[in-house]
């Protein structure tokens, strides 16, 4: 006999949402509920504090089964594994296969090469692919554009001489000529056919993919995660639509897309970002053939890379954490195959130690956190169902005007690019304003490091695409600057001028806030490189500038109370003269009359760090 399902908890009566936020307003004391807990996120809309079972009532997605059309959770049904990508420069194809059955004894199941059109032939593929056997792992191979086709049909012949089940290989040629447009303003007028060509000469490599949406290229420049998913959709349709107006099968055209995409930073949206991304390419797919009861064709195949834009020179080792939580997202999200760039690719090329510190990022998720075995473990989680629906939202709007205008044509104009780079604009103004956190770069630096010493490339130079070599082209492309590079520039300027400038923090009167305001600028100054010297506290004025010239300084920093200041900012002030650059720390009421009196630096949270930093080392003459 079964015994009646009992409640957990019966003696605790169920909570509204009402209740709930009558006691977090209760908590705020006062604080506004929307400002103060309410996040407006850069895509559009507004994030809750909590949710709750309510909120995803009604919702398809809750409703959703792994591997069950649309896809929304998964196209897989009883497993979340993926291949794990490690790409290889190919300049020399002996040496490349070398490395490549190195790392396939070492973890890697995708290899990704990435050869120089001039090279390929029937000669070096053979030399590339010897004993690798592609029933097995994945294989992606990127070249020029119009030596693709080639390469498939060398490829084809090759797996063919070898006896290869070709209905067993996985992988991809990258081809793609809308990237290139996006990225370099190079426009080619034959590309369909190149598409229409690739797509019949991969006919007999069912699971291999030829027509790529590189939508990494607009996370790498900056965009925000509606953007890069509503023009990666828009993208797609094009792709889609162009094959089968040149007579292409929508069924087949669609199985040869592949969507390459970028992952942000932004953990919890980057989920939804995928999960969002296979539901809406599902409905595209159906439009196409909407009678078919098989829907196969709508799953998405994605290949998930870590970001470039948000990596670092200063502080590597922090890239680790950002490519490790960008990967347990993708992973968690059900991404067919995933890259973790070498935290030290912008420092300089990336060698064994960080090569294998990239590749053991993924095989944790899979061998200790076992991310492989459960599929969507998201899925009916109230948050992650939110967004995956609010981002789903948005970027089906994007996507809609977009097509309207022609997604093709608006790459033409310039017009995506420009949006784009408008958002890599804002993101950049908001590091520099610390409304975006870049850690290690903006907030809490590594007060000692030296990036010459390290003897790394050169970083920085060309960084816009435009230089005296490289002309800008007459259509604007999307931005390649990394978020970081502002204040790399700045503080490498610093360390290039061959100056240790130092900063003096002068402490005095309210001990909390003389340190909490000496915490702060410390961490402020050093975001261009400063040598910093804290103090515990002094009992005048003129013991604090005296030991200041002893140190050294150059930059002496008065941390106080905003009552105090309008005593001793004055004191600071006449003791130092035009001797040492004299910063109030903070924002206080006196601020008008200090100013009046030839007190002009401050800084507080309010700032733009990077301009302020930017003054004052012009006013040290450091260029």
């Amino acid at each position: 006999m079964n015994s009646p399902k009992e409640k957990l908890f019966p003696e605790f009566p169920p909570v509204s949402t009402g209740q709930w936020k009558e006691k977090i307003v209760a908590d705020l004391k006062g604080a506004d509920f929307e400002k103060k807990l309410v996040w407006r996120t850069n895509e559009g809309f507004n994030v809750n504090p909590f949710y709750r079972t309510e909120d995803i009532a009604g919702l398809k997605t809750a409703e959703s089964l792994p591997g069950i059309y649309p896809y929304v959770r998964g196209t897989k049904k009883d497993t979340n594994d993926w291949f794990i990508r490690q790409d290889i420069e190919v300049d020399d194809f002996a040496g490349a296969n070398k490395k490549a059955l190195d790392i396939l004894n070492k973890g890697v199941d995708s290899l990704g090469f990435k050869i120089p059109g001039d090279t390929v032939g029937q000669e070096n593929i053979a030399i590339l692919l010897n004993g690798i056997l592609p029933e097995y792992i994945e294989l992606n191979f990127q070249t020029c554009n119009m030596q693709s086709v080639e390469l498939i049909r060398i490829l084809t012949a090759y797996f063919k001489t070898k006896n290869y089940d070709l209905t067993k290989i996985r992988g991809s040629v990258n081809i793609d000529f809308i990237g290139i447009i996006l990225s370099k303003n190079h426009v080619k007028t034959e590309w369909i056919e190149v598409m229409k060509d690739a797509v019949a000469a991969s006919v007999e490599l069912r699971m291999f993919k030829t027509v790529a949406v590189n939508a990494h290229l607009l996370g790498d420049a900056g965009s925000y995660i509606t953007q890069e998913l509503g023009y990666a959709l828009a993208w797609g349709n094009e792709l889609l639509s162009r094959l089968v107006d040149a007579g292409v099968d929508g069924t087949v055209a669609a199985e040869k897309i592949k969507f390459n995409f970028g992952i942000g930073s932004n953990y919890f949206m980057e989920i939804a970002k995928f999960r969002a991304a296979r539901w809406l390419w599902a409905e595209i797919v159906k439009a196409y053939n909407p009678d078919s009861e098989c829907r196969c064709a709508g799953k998405m195949n994605i290949f998930a890379r870590t970001s470039s834009f948000n990596l670092t020179s200063f502080d590597a080792y922090v890239n680790l954490l950002r490519t490790q939580t960008e990967a347990m997202s993708a992973s968690i999200a059900g991404v067919d195959s995933l890259l973790v760039t070498a935290f030290d690719k912008v420092c300089k090329t990336p060698d064994d130690f960080s090569e294998r510190i990239a590749r053991n990022q993924q095989l944790l998720l899979k061998e200790e956190c076992h991310f492989d075995k459960v599929v969507d473990p998201s899925g009916g989680s109230y948050y992650i169902e939110t967004l995956t629906n609010l981002i789903a939202r948005e970027a089906w709007k994007l996507f809609l005007d977009t097509e309207e205008k022609g997604f093709y044509e608006s790459v033409k104009k310039g017009e995506i690019q420009s949006t784009v780079n408008a958002s890599a604009g804002k993101r950049f103004k908001a590091l520099a304003q610390r409304r975006e956190i870049l850690l290690g770069t903006n907030q809490y630096p590594n007060f000692t490091e030296k990036l010459t010493a390290r003897g790394t490339k050169e970083h920085g130079e060309c960084a816009s695409g435009a230089c005296a070599a490289h002309p800008a082209p007459a259509t604007e492309v999307l931005n390649t600057k990394r978020l970081s590079e502002d204040f790399e520039t700045l503080r490498l300027a610093t360390e290039k001028s061959g100056r240790e400038i130092t900063a003096f923090m002068l402490t005095i009167g309210n001990l909390a806030m003389r340190l909490a305001r000496s915490q702060f600028s410390s961490n402020f100054l050093a975001c261009a490189g400063y040598k910093i010297i804290d103090n515990l506290g002094f009992e005048t004025v003129a013991q604090g500038v005296e030991a200041a010239r002893k140190a050294g300084a150059d930059i002496i920093v008065l941390c106080s109370s905003d009552d105090e200041y309008a005593v001793y900012a004055p004191e600071a002030h006449q003791l130092i003269g035009n001797r040492e650059t004299l910063i109030i720390a903070g924002a206080p009421a006196c601020m008008e009359d200090l100013k009046a009196q030839g007190i002009t630096n401050y800084i507080n949270i309010r700032s733009n760090v990077l301009e302020t930093l930017q003054e004052l080392n012009n006013k040290l003459k450091i260029k």
